[in-house]
This record gives structure tokens, C-alpha cells and sequence, in this order.
């Protein structure tokens, strides 16, 4: 058995995902270990463009193990979201075939609200980063700090609120009273379907 590792030696737009698509092609599991869905690449398959930001590209192949690792930070709804949006252009059900590692940090809104406002503090000291603004860089801080929410954690919804308000407070106390419907993200994530990906 033999592993083959892709990584990145710049910043960023270097045919990674190209690579990792040709790779994924006759491999049993793919397996991504960092990043958001903050970039991306497009796949096209017999004219079809497929769109991956968060999930890996392996799942074009439908033999294929698809796995987000604890290393990537996850925005639930745009996990979804690119799922959905793949399953309409005929990939096919990854149901048992995509995973997700309960240890995996997630990206809640809030984090993509400090990603514009640290870029607002940032801007005109030619210091500003040009961030995508999806909350990726705020969700490693936290996960660094060890104050971050992980995908373990909503198993035990109550919980989550608890420890979702403690970290928003927290950040208020950074960043300001800035505005943010924590009442409307709590009520998506409680719905979202994530167990059926471990």
C-alpha cells in the first residue's frame, strides 16, 4: 500500500486540486488535511464543471473515501450547500463514502464577521491580507487559543449553546457589539444532518 501527499509550497493557486483530481482517480481514499472553503478549484468531467471549496475532490470518484480531516476548519451550511450543489450535477450519493472528523474546528458565522473586521483594521497600513472574508484565519485563531467549537461538540446541543454564546461573548469583548443573529446560526446547526457523515 502506498500513500501519495499533495502539498502546497506557495500560498495558494497552484494546481493542487488539479493534481489531487488526477490522483483521486485510482485511489481508494482521499483524504484532505487543512484549509477552508475559502478558495477552491473547478473539475470538469465530460463537459460537466464541478465546484470544490470544502470537500474533496475524490468524490468524483465514486470508489473513492472522501475525507475532511481535523486539520480543516468546516462551515457547516457551505458543507452542505457544496454537497447539494454537487449531487445536482451528478455526483453521485456519498453517503458512506464522505467523513468528517468530529475533531475538525468549525467556521461559524461570526468568524466570517471578525475576517471583514480585522481586514478593516488592517486596511490602509499596507498590512491588509485581502482575505476572501469566509472566516477561515479567525477559525484557526480560535482553534489555537483552544476556544474554537468543534464538530464533536454538537452532539450535545445544549452544550454547544453554552460554550457557542461563551465564544461570542468573548469575542464582542475584541471586537466590539458587532451584529450577528446568533439566534438564526444556532437554529441552522441544530438542524443540519452532520451525523450522517462519521
Amino acid at each position: 500500500m502506498t500513500t501519495t501527499v499533495v502539498l502546497g509550497a506557495q500560498w495558494g493557486d497552484e494546481g493542487k486540486g488539479k493534481l489531487v483530481d488526477m490522483l483521486a482517480q485510482d485511489v481508494d481514499v482521499c483524504a484532505r488535511c487543512q484549509g477552508g472553503n475559502n478558495a477552491g478549484h473547478t473539475i470538469v468531467v465530460d463537459g460537466t464543471k464541478f465546484d470544490f471549496h470544502l470537500l474533496p475532490s475524490g468524490l468524483i470518484n465514486p470508489s473513492c473515501v472522501s475525507i475532511i480531516g481535523n486539520g480543516v476548519v468546516v462551515h457547516l451550511p457551505s458543507f452542505f450547500q457544496e454537497l447539494e450543489n454537487l449531487k445536482k450535477k451528478g455526483i453521485a450519493d456519498p453517503t458512506g463514502r464522505l467523513f468528517i472528523s468530529d475533531r475538525s474546528h468549525i467556521v461559524l458565522d461570526f468568524h466570517q464577521i471578525i475576517d471583514g473586521l480585522k481586514e478593516a483594521e488592517l486596511r490602509g497600513s499596507n498590512s491588509d491580507l485581502g482575505t476572501t472574508k469566509k472566516g477561515i484565519g479567525p477559525a484557526y485563531s480560535s482553534k489555537a487559543t483552544r476556544s474554537g467549537l468543534r464538530i464533536h461538540h454538537l452532539f450535545n446541543f445544549e452544550e454547544f449553546k453554552t460554550k457557542y454564546m461563551i465564544a461570542l461573548a468573548n469575542k464582542k469583548k475584541r471586537f466590539g457589539n458587532f451584529e450577528h443573529n446568533a439566534e438564526a446560526e444556532l437554529k441552522t446547526l441544530a438542524v443540519l444532518q452532520i451525523s450522517n457523515f462519521f
